[in-house]
């Protein structure tokens, strides 16, 4: 297996101790944001600015080492799982994300009725739901509610996970 070290050469980038942390802290926690990533590297690189941490990732997505996911009303998410066509699953409550692999077959989502001229080289999907920590919650929530309340209809939050609550993969997920 390659590492690190020689991913970033390979990519022609320089070897960095920012890239090489970066590139720990994702692989350990697949879809950071930016900012989680400066708080993950704060402990190894004290110094690391907000902008010396957006720098690092353009630099690891446009070397194809990093992937950006943009889940609606999500901040960006970097992962390091790249060169495939997977998807992506999110939790409504909490925003955990998990990866989904494509259906069926060679990425048939690369298949569409019409491209408009377009190369195709990418699609994504992105299916919402609630994982099954928030539904056990939501439910033992609902078995404490008193017989005959009325409880409102739930509109998911946006989703802004907190600290407290990281994202993490669905269970029986990519």
């Amino acid at each position: 297996m390659v590492d690190d070290t020689e991913l970033l050469r390979g990519a022609g980038l320089r070897v960095t101790a920012p890239r090489l942390a970066a590139l720990r802290a994702i692989e350990a926690s697949p879809h950071t944001t930016a900012d989680d990533l400066v708080s993950a590297l704060a402990a190894e690189l004290p110094t690391t600015s907000h902008q010396a941490v957006y720098g690092v990732l353009n630099a690891l997505t446009g070397a194809g080492l990093v992937r950006r996911i943009e889940p609606a009303g999500s901040p960006a998410r970097y992962e390091r799982r790249t060169g495939d066509n997977h998807h992506h699953i999110v939790c409504t409550m909490c925003g955990a994300i998990g990866d989904v692999d494509c259906a069926v077959g060679h990425a048939p989502c690369l298949t569409p009725s019409e491209t408009h001229g377009f190369a195709v080289t990418t699609a994504e999907v992105t299916y919402w739901g609630i994982c099954e920590q928030c539904a056990a919650a939501e439910q033992a929530d609902e078995a404490d509610e008193p017989t005959g309340a009325v409880v409102p209809a739930a509109v998911p939050p946006a989703i802004t996970p907190s600290a407290a609550a990281p994202p993490v993969a669905a269970p029986g997920v990519g």
